[in-house]
């Protein structure tokens, strides 16, 4: 009994004396967090604020702002480590390890953070313009450090990994697309009278910018008809209304003038022998 007693006793005496010996050390460590928790954040802030007068991206400004209220936080919890006298680099060369592991097992994931910063700073497309990838295409939804969501005219969504763009071959239409319609005229047809009824088709309707002009012209002698391209350029959102639009209008005009849009013929002639 009084050598367990004893062993009590040497057991308090030995906690009170780390408790005297790392006490104080402790409570500054985590008096240091604490500040540097919200240090962290507050810097984090001032510089989501700064950076919000600069042309940059959502995703970019957030991505700056939680690295440097990270990296501050670090800084604080290394001081807090050399308060508590840790030593750093057998910490460091161990983290070091780890980190090369999950580098290893998070390869998908870390080459869309990587495509998606190159993105984000390169800026190929932004939000709001039509581009196609990768055999996609659409309008640009969103775009976050790991995807790019495109929207389509009917409402669905794609999302693509961001390495699945990077590298690939882009094309970027912009806010505006040009229509590329055509419409068959019989041979006889007083073309000039024809090309100055789409073009005042293209004038009157809403949809059809005036600026880039829109393009209308004989662009085929084929066998049954002459060709005429139409191609206005439109808003991105007026692409598919303005295709049926414009079918319509030129097909009406064109059948209350008796301009006659031919039917695809062929003249077969029998030989005797």
């Amino acid at each position: 009994m009084n050598a367990q007693l004893a062993s009590i006793g040497q057991l308090k005496s030995r906690a009170l004396d780390l408790a005297i010996q790392f006490g104080p050390k402790l409570f500054v460590a985590i008096v240091i967090l604490v500040a540097g928790f919200f240090v962290s954040r507050s810097a984090g802030r001032w510089l989501a604020r700064r950076m919000s007068r600069m042309e940059l991206e959502p995703p970019v400004r957030e991505l700056l702002a939680r690295t440097a209220a990270v990296l501050t936080f670090l800084l604080f919890a290394i001081l807090a480590l050399e308060n508590l006298g840790v030593e750093l680099l057998p910490l460091i060369a161990g983290l070091s390890v780890v980190g090369a592991g999950l580098a290893l097992a998070t390869q998908g994931v870390l080459g869309n953070l990587v495509a998606g910063l190159s993105i984000l700073f390169s800026k190929p497309f932004r939000v709001g313009e039509y581009i196609s990838i990768v055999n996609e295409e659409g309008t640009v939804d969103r775009i976050t450090l790991f995807s790019t969501t495109l929207a389509h005219f009917d409402r669905s969504r794609v999302v693509i990994p961001n390495r699945k763009i990077v590298g690939e071959i882009l094309h970027n239409f912009g806010a505006i697309r040009q229509l590329d319609l055509s419409v068959g005229v019989a041979y006889d047809t007083d073309l000039s009278g024809a090309l100055s009824v789409i073009e005042a088709i293209l004038q009157s309707n809403a949809r059809v910018l005036k600026d880039p002009p829109p393009v209308v012209q004989a662009i085929l002698l084929g066998d049954w008809a002459v060709k005429i391209g139409v191609r206005p350029w439109v808003r991105v959102q007026d692409y598919v209304a303005a295709s049926g639009e414009i079918n319509r209008e030129v097909l009406e005009s064109f059948r209350s003038r008796g301009i006659v849009m031919p039917l695809p013929q062929r003249e077969v002639r029998l030989v005797g022998r």
